[in-house]
């Protein structure tokens, strides 16, 4: 096989397989303020997508469209290949679809086993009397821990006694546990300390190996480039730029953030009598 030839062999070719989640068109205004104008993107399994923009950009109203809070105005939905209806959260739920947001959704005066099971609890019946199978829960979340590797000192602490790291990684391996194939985190590091932080982007890692699609918005540069796949930048509710994170680099996107990278995109462009650099000129 010649050079040429075993270059071309070894090239990469299209991704075959259908994203999980594909958003085609979505448009949001509330009164005469466009919030999203005709966006799209996908997200495939087990990618980690990191969703960038500046503080209005339209962020906040796309995953509370994804997540069902909210209804788009246009546009279409697409969830494993099938077009969808995310009319309510409880919608998106069921084709397992969750937000974790920087408050997180615990019961702070309760243990992990009761926020793990929460709505979900195993019982016996004795006697026409509930009984909660406490061995058993205890025994499937130090499990489920265990396998996602989050440690916590005890499955029966109560909540309100751990760090936000330490609550963070509870609503994840919930998350994980039952079923979830796509999360979206909503400056999920915002309020947590530098250890705290290193352990929670090593657990978007971990979920990412069991398959689960992540979308995580941010707005520390560095820690969307330490575990995204993919970045999108939102800008005025419209995208202006989808990027491999290994293809791209922190300039680049600040300036798809702040429009730099458009303006140099439209001063380069050919205007009347004017050619492209390297272009021949056209002959007389």
């Amino acid at each position: 096989m010649s050079a040429a030839n075993q270059q071309e062999a070894e090239l990469p070719g299209p991704a075959t397989t259908a994203p999980l989640l594909r958003i085609e068109s979505i448009s949001k205004r509330f009164g005469t303020v466009i919030a999203l104008d005709d966006v799209g993107f996908e997200v495939h399994a087990g990618e980690v997508v990191a969703l960038l923009g500046d503080n209005g950009a339209g962020k906040s109203t796309l995953i509370k469209i994804i997540s069902g809070s909210l209804e788009p105005d246009s546009g279409k939905i697409f969830f494993d290949g099938q077009e969808v209806r995310l009319a309510s959260p409880a919608a998106a739920k069921a084709l397992g679809i969750e937000t974790v947001y920087q408050d997180l959704s615990l019961c702070m005066n309760v243990d992990v086993v009761a926020n793990f099971f929460m709505g979900r609890e195993h019982h016996t019946k004795f006697l026409g009397l509930k009984i909660l199978r406490e061995a058993e829960m205890q025994a499937e979340t130090e499990q489920a821990m265990h396998d996602i590797g989050i440690n916590i000192p005890s499955v029966r602490a109560s909540v309100e006694h751990l760090s936000g790291g330490q609550r963070q990684a509870i609503e994840l391996c919930r998350f994980v546990h039952w079923g979830g194939r796509l999360v979206l985190l909503d400056e999920p590091f915002a309020a947590l300390g530098v250890e705290q932080t290193r352990r929670g982007l090593d657990l978007v890692q971990r979920v990412k190996k069991q398959g689960i699609a992540v979308i995580v918005i941010t707005h520390n540069m560095l820690h969307a480039f330490q575990v995204a796949d993919r970045v999108v930048v939102l800008r005025h509710g419209q995208v202006t730029g989808v990027r491999d994170a290994s293809a791209t680099n922190p300039e680049e996107v600040v300036s798809m953030i702040t429009g730099e990278w458009t303006r140099q995109a439209s001063e380069q462009e050919p205007g009347p009598g004017q050619h492209i650099q390297g272009e021949a000129s056209p002959s007389p």
